[in-house]
């Protein structure tokens, strides 16, 4: 199923490569991130699915507001993902808790699972280098925003922090 939903992601963006390859990498580091945590079969499956379609909003978000801000992002991407999820075998406390993550994604004060803990961070790995992310910056974030062991041994292992 994961597979065919990022067949989804995929189509939904198309054309769009960047945004399409963001989805992805953050699917991978959530993946691991998931695995390395110990979590159980649903909240895998729930970490999955959110990686995949975290920034599903964007398309209309820009469309209606010329805006790809986080605020907009999470307004519209929930409707556009469950657009997408109803079409497949799922309960509904997994859609709505897909949902809920890709409503709340860059509201950080608003985690309140490990699933949606591994999420933020996975974006945050991806993030950091596409935004070329100050070292400053990146010490800042690994203390405020990351939790997980796994998460903070990638963050340190692919953005080596100089001493300050």
């Amino acid at each position: 199923m994961i597979h065919a939903i990022m067949r989804d992601m995929i189509r939904y963006f198309e054309g769009d490569v960047k945004r399409i390859n963001h989805a992805l990498k953050v699917f991978c580091f959530a993946s691991l991130i998931s695995k390395e945590s110990g979590t159980d079969e649903r909240e895998d499956l729930i970490v999955g699915i959110t990686a995949l379609l975290h920034d599903i909003g964007i398309k209309e978000a820009e469309r209606k507001f010329q805006s790809s801000s986080g605020k907009y992002q999470e307004q519209e991407g929930p409707l556009v993902a469950r657009e997408i999820l109803v079409r497949y075998d799922l309960d509904d406390t997994i859609i709505d808790r897909v949902c809920f993550i890709i409503g709340n994604h860059h509201s950080y004060s608003k985690i309140d699972g490990n699933d949606f803990q591994i999420l933020v961070e996975a974006d945050f790995l991806v993030n950091i280098f596409e935004d070329l992310v100050r070292d400053d910056s990146v010490r800042n974030i690994r203390d405020k925003i990351f939790r997980t062991e796994s998460g903070i041994r990638l963050l340190e292992g692919m953005y080596p922090l100089k001493s300050p």
